[in-house]
């Protein structure tokens, strides 16, 4: 028996062999199609492949491409669990020629795999062709040498594929493989092709031609190959069952169910548990590729499924969560095909588990509420829908999971209820946002969520993507088109909007006919992601579809940034004390800053502690590790949640680095982008330190590139300092202090010798003038400052005994400075305040003060302190 691991690599090797480039599976969220909620097919990701749009350096390729249908047209969900073969999550092998080979050798490649890599019966199998492909009829005859009666013409849209209205279209080909004449139903095209007898295991599209507008067909100058085999599918056929949930890997997942539970898999409950394999594969995968479980878009439909999946788990009497404890049965069983399951293990397992002990806690209340409220209701009734809403929005329940609940007993759901119920919740909200405030003047993005919904956010995982436009906003008002500056939102974005100090991204966003230049992305209405900026060429409308790439490179400079924040704040509070809390931040491209509780200055030597941990943690190159967490746990594990951060149910939690005994770093709260491993942050150098109020110190750092180019000026610097004192670069410090020190002794000596000049070169002071009763020496000095003329005042009172002493000077910029002293003895018969008033009016000065003793003025008229200085005398005078 060949297991379906060993199946995908054989059919990966077989073509590989036969030239063919194997590409790693696209996510299951489309890069490159947002009219699609999920990856529902191998050709997804090369559909501008098949356009023209694109060319990558492969003409031939084969993939095993992870897929998911459970939204949307493409909706598995309900009849999974109930079915041999339907699945939310599957895999599809495929081949595909991009204008290389044709029909010819792809039903050569076809028939050789499966009769002889596979060894299957050519007995067994049959093909069909569409009616009017007789090529493809000639070629299976002279191929595979099939008779006439088991080449079969269908003529119907079945075996024709279209990518749309207009496009790439062409005939199909399907390999079909006979279970046996025991099992029912009939060949393809007879009355009795529903049955599980002839089960279709391949299908091969023909894309010759070309759809035009107006029902016109062209051929394609290039035509292409495009073709899907269920991996479950041929399992089942190699492994001898019809039923792909007992093929090894999904009968492994089922028994890893039925371990736990101790419910017979093969018993009456046997639905229960396959479903619960099948759940588990979807809601996983989905995870690993960014999903996280919501109210909207892609995150209900992985709700939903989760929950019918644990709803389940309950019927089978688990009694505690169930499905997180299937995860590393999974990750063994796939893990080596999809990686991504090994990387994204932790963020499953907790994302799984957060979801199903809420859910657990909601569900008994929930039951018990539809029992009472059903219980008079009989087949062919209906719940109200003010009830099913209720539990929606109290409970949780999603609407499928309340109609799935009624279903056995026949009961339905009045819907136009449900509906009511849900549009007067949205009214009474937004009547509720119109009358909050400074939200007031936000009420725009209010009524474009109200008609578009929320942005799914799909940067985490890619920063790339296509979207289609559902808004456009220019001066405060929503337009149909788009010149000029202004908003768009779009259904889904890799650009970040502007949260938790975290700048928003910039790029481009490019369409038929358009371009526009993101210069910021902000998120409003709580989760709409509005791109501004303005269209530099055509004309955007709405409903345009558009490629939106963000600016790797700021990106990855802001990614890097950030995760450098956590790993400093960490530093810090263990250099500094477990009083350090982060108070606010700002991440940007160029650097960044945050601000912590500290009540003084960080010395140097701590700042070196804290920059040698946060970079050691760098060098380990340790994976950062991204989990799903309700907040509470998360705080309780010792997540740090950010100041002013407004958190809700279900957080993000961030861990970095790993300490010595094998804990975590750093682990944070946080919704921002980061970094996928430590060693990706390159550097992290602190530049600057410093109040920004009382008990509060912000950080300013670069990292990588920034960092290197601001060490490299600072060496640099310090390269020219030693080259002007002609010593080498390790001296240069030892030389300026010695430099310093010389030039204080200097200035210590000039001031030295400027005073006794002042005070007459040393010898005995200016006699004063005798002014009526008082002493009074008024004298103009020079080569002293200002600042210097009390200490001159001071020494020539001593001197003079008794007496005015007025000592003025003149600067550079030939503004007057002057000084009044009076001695002790003089005091209440002369005030020094008044004499300095009479000099400051010639001097053109504002009145000057002091004490009565000591009083200072000045002005800008220098050239008339002589005049102040006699002004001084003049005024003792009228005193004596």
């Amino acid at each position: 028996m060949s297991s379906v691991n060993d199946i995908r690599s054989t059919f990966l090797g077989y073509f590989g062999k036969n030239g063919h480039s194997v590409v790693d599976s696209s996510p299951l969220v489309p890069r490159n199609d947002p009219t699609l909620m999920f990856t529902n097919a191998g050709m997804v990701q090369f559909k501008n492949l098949f356009t023209g749009v694109e060319t990558r350096s492969y003409s031939r390729a084969a993939t095993s491409q992870k897929c998911v249908r459970a939204g949307g047209k493409h909706n598995d969900l309900d009849n999974v669990g109930y079915t041999a073969r339907h699945h939310t999550f599957f895999e599809m092998l495929g081949n595909f020629s991009f204008g290389d080979y044709f029909k010819e050798d792809a039903i050569y490649f076809a028939w050789t795999l499966v009769t002889k890599e596979f060894g299957l019966s050519k007995d067994k199998l049959s093909v069909t062709v569409y009616h009017e492909d007789d090529e493809a009829f000639g070629l299976w005859k002279k191929i595979a040498g099939l008779p006439d009666e088991r080449i079969i013409r269908i003529a119907t849209s079945d075996n024709f594929w279209a990518m749309g209205d207009t496009g790439p279209c062409g005939p199909c080909s399907e390999i079909f493989y006979d279970h046996g004449p025991h099992i029912p139903g009939g060949p393809p095209g007879s009355p009795d092709q529903d049955g599980d007898r002839f089960i279709e295991i391949w299908n091969l599209v023909f894309m010759q031609f070309e759809q035009l507008p107006g029902g016109e067909r062209i051929r394609l100058p290039k035509p292409s190959i495009d073709t899907g085999m269920g991996l479950e599918r041929i399992a089942a056929v190699l492994q001898g069952t019809h039923d792909n949930y007992r093929t090894d890997l999904m009968r492994s997942l089922v028994r890893a169910v039925a371990d736990l539970v101790s419910v017979d898999p093969d018993g009456p409950q046997g639905a229960s548990h396959r479903v619960i394999a099948d759940h588990l594969r979807a809601s996983s995968f989905l995870v690993a590729d960014g999903v996280l479980p919501s109210n909207e878009g892609r995150g209900y439909v992985l709700r939903r499924i989760m929950r019918r999946g644990m709803r389940h788990a309950q019927l089978l009497g688990a009694k505690d969560p169930l499905m997180y404890r299937l995860v590393p049965a999974l990750v063994r069983e796939m893990g080596q095909a999809y990686p991504e399951l090994v990387r994204a293990e932790g963020l499953i397992t907790e994302t799984l588990k957060l979801e199903e002990s809420r859910f657990r806690k909601t569900l008994e209340r929930g039951l018990g509420l539809l029992e009472s409220e059903t219980s008079s209701l009989g087949s062919g009734q209906k719940l109200s829908g003010e009830t099913a809403f209720r539990l929606y929005d109290t409970f949780g329940f999603p609407l499928d999971l309340t109609q799935d609940a009624l279903r056995a007993r026949g009961i339905g759901v009045d819907l136009d209820g449900f509906n009511a119920a849900m549009a007067r919740q949205k009214a009474e909200a937004r009547a509720a946002w119109a009358g909050s405030g400074d939200a007031a003047s936000e009420t725009i993005w209010f009524a474009v969520r109200e008609v578009v919904g929320a942005t799914e956010f799909l940067g985490y995982e890619t920063e790339q993507a296509e979207g289609v436009v559902t808004a456009l906003v220019q001066s405060g008002r929503q337009v149909d088109s788009l010149t000029g500056e202004g908003a768009l939102v779009l259904n889904q974005t890799p650009f970040y909007g502007e949260s938790g100090g975290q700048v928003g991204d910039e790029g481009v966003i490019a369409g038929e006919g358009f371009r526009f230049r993101v210069t910021d992305t902000i998120k409003r209405a709580g989760d709409v992601f509005v791109h501004q900026g303005r269209v530099e060429e055509g004309v955007v409308k709405v409903g345009a579809a558009a490629v939106l790439t963000v600016d790797s490179a700021r990106r990855g400079a802001i990614r890097a940034n950030h995760s450098a924040t956590h790993l400093l704040h960490e530093a810090l509070r263990q250099v500094l004390g477990d009083h350090v809390a982060q108070k606010g931040s700002l991440v940007e491209p160029e650097r960044l800053r945050f601000d912590i509780s500290h009540p003084k200055p960080i010395l140097g030597d701590e700042l070196i502690q804290v920059e040698d941990r946060a970079n050691q943690i760098i060098l380990q190159n340790s994976p950062v590790v991204t989990r799903l967490m309700a907040v509470d746990e998360a705080i309780n594990s010792g997540a740090r949640a950010l100041f002013g951060e407004k958190y809700g149910d279900e957080v993000r939690v961030v861990s970095m680095g790993l300490e010595t005994d094998g804990r975590a770093y750093s682990i944070e709260l946080c919704g921002g982008t980061h970094v996928g491993r430590t060693g990706d942050i390159g550097l992290v150098s602190i530049v600057g330190e410093g109040a920004v109020s009382a008990g509060v110190r912000r950080i300013e750092a670069l990292t990588g590139m920034a960092a290197r180019r601001h060490l490299n000026a600072e060496r640099e610097r310090l390269r020219d300092i030693a080259a002007s004192l002609k010593v080498g670069v390790e001296e240069a410090p030892g030389r300026v202090v010695q430099i310093a020190e010389e030039r204080r002794k200097l200035e210590r000596d000039l001031a030295e010798t400027r005073r006794k000049l002042a005070m007459g070169g040393g010898e005995a002071a200016d006699a004063p003038q005798q002014i009526g009763a008082f002493a009074y020496l008024g004298k103009q000095v020079e080569g002293v400052e200002v600042k210097d003329l009390k200490g001159l005042a001071d020494q020539h009172k001593a001197k003079i005994g008794s007496g005015v002493i007025a000592l003025g000077v003149v600067g550079e910029d030939q503004r007057a400075g002057i000084v009044v002293a009076v001695t002790e003895d003089l005091a209440g018969k002369v005030n020094a305040v008044d004499l300095v008033r009479t000099a400051s009016e010639i001097l053109g000065g504002k009145g000057g003060g002091g004490r009565p003793d000591m009083a200072q003025a000045g002005g800008p008229d220098g050239g008339k302190l002589p005049e102040a200085l006699q002004a001084i005398a003049s005024r003792l005078a009228a005193v004596g």
